[in-house]
């Protein structure tokens, strides 16, 4: 295999590079990353669905050429609905983050207001998690992993996974924390609820973002889902923490938007 050596021609977002391999010169419009990673072009042929399909891999793919030809349309429809899909993944992003930032602090201020500012070194709080021996999320070993890298509070609750947040909504922390405080710091949830009803809806509700979330974390696809009330659920936990806030993340997001321009 040859390669023409001279610099990519740039034209319309996109760097046009040659090279020849067995007397055929081959040039697709593919991005200059594509180039780089790969180290060869395709058939001048070769429609741009074709080469970009490529790139990203078939298998990839597929599951986006599946939901196109299910709904009437050509396999290189399929690429339309992959960037979308990357395009709602980002806009998504910003309204995980404040959710999960504005829940983490409210559990954070409960834990302190029941163990201490000094609640990840605390040995009743240690007491209070479960011991996980076996496989799956370990709560008790990721504090610890945590705080012995951390001299702060406030820096370990920045380095504490999502799913140590999550597991704070079991039933196992009704007595210590959320029969005295889960109403105090998330004071705009609904009154006429009991404390254990909205515990554990707000477990079921951030196990479904942090699913979500790791969808996104992974650039895998969520087109499949409702993501208009994977967004609702997210407003709804901001706003049972600050309603202020709850508005404000509502003013920056560019969700709703997205999810209007899906192409099919």
């Amino acid at each position: 295999m040859r390669f023409i050596n001279e610099e990519p021609r740039h034209e319309a977002g996109f760097f046009i590079a040659s090279s020849v391999l067995g007397g055929r010169c081959m040039h697709p419009r593919v991005p200059w990353l594509v180039r780089k990673l790969y180290g060869y072009r395709l058939h001048r042929s070769m429609p741009i669905p074709c080469a970009v399909k490529t790139a990203l891999s078939p298998a990839r793919m597929s599951t986006y050429e599946a939901r196109a030809v299910s709904t009437g349309r050509d396999p290189a429809a399929a690429l339309a609905l992959y960037a979308w899909n990357a395009r709602i993944c980002g806009a998504l992003l910003t309204p995980l983050h404040i959710c999960e930032v504005v829940v983490r602090n409210a559990v954070a201020e409960a834990l302190e207001s029941t163990h201490g500012p000094l609640w990840p070194w605390n040995s009743g709080f240690e007491r209070s998690l479960p011991r996980q021996a076996g496989p799956g999320y370990n709560a008790l070993g990721d504090l610890q992993a945590v705080r012995k890298k951390m001299t702060t509070t406030g820096q370990v609750i920045a380095e504490l996974k999502f799913v140590f947040w999550e597991r704070m909504f079991t039933s196992r922390h009704d007595h210590r924390l959320w029969n005295r405080h889960l109403k105090r710091v998330l004071p705009n949830l609904d009154v006429t609820r009991t404390t254990a009803e909205h515990r554990k809806d707000i477990f079921e509700d951030l196990n479904k973002i942090r699913l979500l979330r790791n969808r996104i974390a992974h650039h895998e696809p969520i087109f499949a889902r409702n993501l208009l009330d994977d967004f609702r659920v997210i407003q709804h936990l901001v706003k049972a923490r600050c309603s202020v806030c709850a508005q404000w993340m509502h003013a920056q997001q560019q969700v709703i938007a997205t999810l209007e321009q899906r192409p099919f």
